[in-house]
């Protein structure tokens, strides 16, 4: 199976604010022709549906096949806000075939357990409608209720033919678990990965080192790990990129790696540039 390269669209968010049709142009003249994106929904003007910074389905579908780009994916938060009535005409408009959650934070393992059966029925709405459903994960999943942690307890009462995961390797990194270790346990539940890269002066590299094992881990804290100082481009950085794409090849499961960087002291256009080109250099291209 070949291994694709695409980017999450959040990483060049503030340039898509100021002008989605010219950040299109210029994501596709960086190299890249693989999107997930970033997704909006309104009901501007009595009008609802969603968009990518103001662009709906019509005028999207019109630019990503005038650029040869393809949206693969669409992460949406909070699971409770997405509206499937609109997202699923959506998603068919311009031919996505995919969607998913982006994060959600767990009080205790009920909670967990909760939200396990809000991901399974969602799972089952995109199936009834050809679509692939995932969970993306960050640092949380990674604490755990009663000896186990978040993600293991999602793996197991979720429905793998209804709900994947979209893996974040930097994410798990700093939850405290090796991220190549990680992928063999998710095995056939993660076709999609997320990669970015952690400088050196990312200290400690385990959140739980911060906010302990035992924590409350609230959006307000998760939010605070987010900064520019804590994400570098990748080669940058010290994580073994490498390692990781050598564990997808060798699993063949994995179909896309998507670069998202959450923050960049750079400007993002400049920051996505060097994460393809080093991204490229990586896959061997």
């Amino acid at each position: 199976m070949s291994l694709e390269l695409g980017l999450q669209l959040y990483t060049v968010r503030h340039e898509l604010m100021k002008d989605p049709v010219g950040a299109l142009e210029k994501v596709a003249e960086l190299g890249y022709s693989n999107l997930e994106l970033a997704i909006h929904y309104s009901d501007a003007e009595g009008v609802g549906g969603y968009s990518v910074y103001g662009l709906r389905a019509p005028e999207l579908k019109r630019c990503l096949d005038r650029l040869n780009m393809k949206a693969l994916n669409a992460q949406m938060f909070p699971i409770e806000s997405v509206n499937w009535d609109y997202l699923i005409p959506f998603a068919q408009e311009i031919g996505m075939p995919a969607a998913s959650i982006s994060m959600h934070m767990f009080k205790n393992k009920q909670a967990v357990l909760d939200f396990s059966d809000q991901l399974n029925r969602c799972g089952e709405t995109c199936q009834k409608h050809g679509l692939d459903f995932y969970y993306h994960n960050h640092f949380q999943e990674f604490q755990k209720f009663d000896g186990v942690y978040v993600m293991d307890l999602i793996l197991q009462h979720t429905d793998p033919a209804l709900v994947k995961i979209e893996f974040d390797t930097y994410w798990a990194l700093r939850g405290g678990v090796d991220p190549c270790e990680y992928l063999r346990v998710l095995g056939n539940r993660c076709d999609l990965v997320h990669q970015k890269d952690m400088p050196a002066s990312a200290l400690p590299v385990n959140w739980f080192d911060v906010f302990g094992v035992d924590s409350d881990i609230t959006l307000d804290k998760k939010l605070g790990t987010s900064s520019p100082e804590q994400f570098t481009e990748i080669g940058s950085g010290v994580m073994d990129i490498a390692a990781i794409i050598q564990t997808v090849r060798d699993m063949g499961i994995v179909k896309t790696i998507f670069i998202e960087q959450d923050f960049s002291a750079l400007n993002q256009f400049d920051c996505a540039k060097i994460n393809f080109a080093q991204m490229t250099k990586l896959l061997g291209r």
